[in-house]
């Protein structure tokens, strides 16, 4: 479980550091930085599918992600008594993830790549300066498993010893968790990839008129909810046959009294089928309404046969009847159970009814000179937490 995450120099996360528990139920106004976060997760997660650089471009790049206050705000502009001003930066550009554990905790630091030489047209990549793997949620050289400075990957040494060079030649873009596999020397690079890539995602499921989360699909066994949701069919007759097929059945119970689900195949496809109290015949996904298939989505993604370590929930009170939101609210308690669970959401019935789950920790983010700032924060119950120097 991850127990602390941080963020340094992305868009308004300027330096916020999280304490997480087994359900996280991240609140706050529009513009706090709630999709900050999400989409900071997301990054993170992109580093153990070597895909971080290339998920910060389609963002724009570095200018378009980093950080767009002074380097520091003084007391006396917190206090009212100077006008917000930007002043030349003394430290080098950086946007910085990372996260502890109950085992290992890991770091990335992207900034500008050197001066390149004068046939390249790639001079604005990110490059990846700095990753490291180590013990406890506070960096220390002792406690380092493994150490990457630019291009040069090594096994810290012990006492006397020599460090064990891994690679001298890293490319900036690629990150050590998926470019070097070493489970003799360095077994915790593939304990942490491998627990990161595991890491589910749900953001925005389409159930427009024209979603193919509303046509009959191929069937084929399907254990994890792809995260559009397609394959919707196959992954509630994977539950069905092998999940936990009363827990569906009490779900859809809970939201539509009276109903339940079935899967119907003609010639390999998987056509759902809804049949609710009162019809004489079930409706397919093509007739269900947006909020409907939406939430099926979400019990289909929830109640996986193989729970993930983190799943994270972006806003899934979109298009749902506040009617709705109590049985998805207890859908996501029994998950967080199984599964961490981070779940960003404004809607104040799902709120008001996961904080009345004892595990539930609410995280409420707001605004301060554009800063994201977690509410109530202090040096005090702040997490433990440093960053690895460049």
């Amino acid at each position: 479980m991850i127990e602390t995450l941080a963020i340094s120099g992305y868009r308004s996360l300027r330096d916020l550091v999280l304490p997480l528990g087994q359900l996280n139920l991240v609140t706050g106004a529009n513009g706090s930085g709630k999709s900050s976060l999400y989409r900071a997760l997301r990054l993170l997660g992109d580093a153990a599918q070597n895909s971080v650089v290339a998920s910060l471009a389609r963002e724009g790049g570095l200018p378009s992600t980093l950080w767009a206050g002074p380097e520091t705000i003084a007391r006396s502009v917190r206090q009212g008594d100077h006008p917000v001003q930007g002043t030349a930066p003394h430290k080098p550009v950086s946007l910085k993830l990372g996260f502890s554990g109950e085992t290992y905790a890991y770091s990335i630091d992207l900034g500008y790549p050197p001066p390149p030489p004068p046939t390249t047209l790639f001079n604005l990549d990110p490059a990846i300066k700095r990753e490291c793997i180590w013990h406890g949620g506070k960096y220390r050289r002792a406690a380092a498993l493994v150490d990457r400075h630019n291009n040069f990957v090594h096994l810290p040494a012990e006492r006397d010893e020599e460090p064990v060079i891994l690679t001298q030649n890293l490319s900036a873009a690629d990150s050590m968790l998926t470019s070097i596999a070493d489970p003799q020397r360095a077994p915790e690079m593939l304990a942490v990839r491998e627990s990161i890539r595991g890491w589910r995602f749900y953001d925005g499921f389409r159930t427009d008129i024209a979603s193919p989360v509303r046509l009959p699909q191929i069937g084929t066994f399907t254990p994890v909810l792809n995260n559009d949701g397609t394959d919707l069919p196959a992954a509630l007759q994977t539950i069905l046959e092998i999940g936990d097929d009363e827990a569906l059945r009490r779900t859809i119970d809970d939201a539509f009294p009276k109903s339940h689900v079935h899967v119907e195949v003609q010639n390999g496809r998987f056509d759902l089928k809804l049949q609710q109290h009162g019809l004489l015949r079930p409706l397919s996904a093509a007739e269900l309404s947006d909020g409907t298939l939406r939430f099926l989505l979400w019990t289909a993604a929830l109640l996986t046969p193989r729970p993930p370590e983190l799943m994270v929930l972006n806003e899934p009170e979109t298009s749902l009847h506040p009617d709705l939101l109590p049985a998805l609210a207890r859908l996501i308690i029994a998950a967080s159970e199984q599964s961490q669970l981070i779940v960003v959401s404004h809607a104040r019935i799902l709120i008001e009814s996961l904080t009345e789950a004892p595990r539930c920790r609410q995280l409420h983010l707001e605004k301060a000179f554009g800063e994201t700032i977690l509410s109530d924060a202090t040096l005090f119950n702040r997490p433990t937490w440093q960053w690895p120097s460049r």
